[in-house]
């Protein structure tokens, strides 16, 4: 078959409903996980829109609105987390482990998966040269090393943003997994120059409250109802092969008080049924997936 000239090769064409089927631990089919964007934002540069408009220089009510996220709103996140005994992956900026130690002290004594997340989110890897975009991957490591004891396995660009290299870099600096690539609701390896690197899934549109809200005006409710009735129908799904369902979350959003109710109303009923999933994070889902027999899961 002709390739077409803007093809993409990182990965082929496998329909899901004839691939291999395997169990997650326990002999679960639906891996569950909670991912918390824990990010930190350099004043006077643009962090982004919020409800109203694009805000002006010097940017003051966006670095506002965020910055409550972690003075705040993490707080609140947290208490439910740990109510329920949920594991959270943390995608945490480097610069949080200056600007907010606490928090990702907080996070490390309830054992949470740390997972890179860029050294800023005032950055994109779009708009990096290689040669930046390398040094800004190892100063991000470095970091977590020092802080953590260990090289983060997994890794979200800020903004979900990738330069044409940032696989291969990846997969050379030792990352395990990325999760930028939403293509599948299965993990799957991805090609890169240096070997395959794994791809969880990550709702990098779908549930993940910053899209939702911010740019398709769903309204508190309307996110909550599609967290639960994407949950439902994996659930029943994963009777037929292994899925994974992911909530993305950002502290300044749902770290509102009015969303905290909402919150607790999806960990409520996840919980529910937590006898029939995996409750777990991406890097273990990434490590059971590694650990399957070969052919498994697609790679060529």
């Amino acid at each position: 078959m002709k390739k077409f000239e803007h093809g993409n090769d990182r990965y082929d064409y496998s329909a899901i409903v004839t691939r291999p089927v395997y169990d997650w631990p326990q002999g679960r089919r639906l891996a569950v996980y909670f991912a918390l964007n824990i990010e930190g934002f350099e004043f006077g540069r643009n962090p982004g829109n919020d409800f109203t408009s694009m805000p002006s220089a010097p940017y003051h009510r966006g670095y506002a609105y965020r910055d409550y996220g972690n003075r705040v709103g993490v707080w609140r996140i947290l208490r439910e987390f740990e109510s329920f005994g949920f594991p959270l992956a943390v995608l945490a900026n480097g610069s949080v482990y200056d600007v907010c130690p606490e928090v990702l002290e907080a996070c490390r004594q309830r054992g949470d998966e740390m997972v890179g997340h860029g050294r800023t989110n005032s950055e994109r890897q779009a708009d990096m040269s290689p040669d930046a975009e390398r040094t800004m991957l190892v100063e991000v490591k470095s970091l977590f090393e020092r802080h953590e004891g260990k090289a983060p396995a997994g890794w979200l660009g800020p903004f979900i943003s990738q330069s044409p290299n940032t696989p291969e870099l990846l997969k050379e600096l030792g990352w395990k997994y990325m999760l930028d690539w939403w293509f599948d609701d299965q993990p799957m390896w991805f090609r890169t120059r240096q070997g395959p690197i794994l791809a969880v899934p990550y709702p990098s549109m779908e549930l993940n409250d910053l899209p939702a809200y911010v740019n398709r005006g769903a309204s508190d409710e309307e996110f909550t109802r599609m967290a639960i009735d994407a949950f439902d129908e994996q659930l029943q799904e994963s009777a037929q092969y292994p899925m994974v369902y992911c909530l993305s979350l950002h502290t300044f959003l749902t770290g509102q008080p009015h969303r905290i109710r909402q919150l607790r109303r999806i960990l409520s009923h996840i919980a529910s049924q937590r006898h029939r999933v995996w409750l777990t994070t991406p890097g273990a889902i990434a490590e059971h997936v590694a650990g399957l027999p070969p052919g498994i899961v697609p790679i060529r």
